[in-house]
């Protein structure tokens, strides 16, 4: 199973996380096979539309009035399934998967020793990635494309840049922790 033994799966991993980031991913209900289906790159890449549809979906109040919450509701649908309806890849040696798996390291920090060098930048590309989304999410709710389009890229790079990160924190822990190469077959 991608991510390892059960010792080390997201189920246990998040079952004592007080990280924000874990809350999300609790409420989210994102179990073993959940994210063993997000490592699959499509998952991973077709998450990237997830913000824009919202976007757009909220814009759509302008033309739609309350028959907006139609498409509001289908965007919010799309970023529950997302990490669901794709199957588990066959190989998770990818650099999505390995995003996914650091990810996973990330939600656990509260447990785990990250190693120093990993610590500062992803809460701040958290935060930043944070900050576009309610600035997105405010102007599109205001029709303002600008900063709607602001928002987006700022939350879109800032992620993307975390993925990297993440993919980076998985290496190094695999490196001290044999049991974590186990994750990439």
């Amino acid at each position: 199973m991608a991510g390892g033994g059960k010792a080390l799966g997201p189920a246990t991993l998040m079952s004592t996380g007080t990280t924000f980031e874990a809350r999300i991913a609790r409420a989210f209900a994102m179990d073993d096979e959940t994210w063993a289906r997000h490592a699959n790159p499509w998952s991973v890449y077709t998450r990237f539309t997830a913000l824009p549809l919202l976007l757009l979906a909220l814009w759509s109040h302008a033309w739609f009035g309350w028959g907006a919450l139609v498409p509001i509701m289908l965007a919010c649908a799309w970023i529950w399934f997302n990490p669901r309806i794709f199957a588990r890849p066959r190989s998770t040696d990818s650099w999505a998967a390995r995003a996914t798996f650091g990810e996973r390291l990330w939600l656990d920090r509260k447990r785990r020793v990250v190693p120093r060098r990993h610590r500062g930048l992803p809460v701040l590309l958290g935060g930043l990635a944070g900050l576009g989304f309610v600035i997105a999410i405010w102007a599109a709710l205001a029709n303002a494309l600008w900063p709607t389009l602001f928002g987006l890229l700022l939350s879109a790079a800032a992620k993307l840049w975390f993925c990297d990160r993440m993919v980076w924190l998985y290496e190094d822990m695999a490196a001290q922790d044999p049991r974590l190469k186990d994750w990439v077959r």
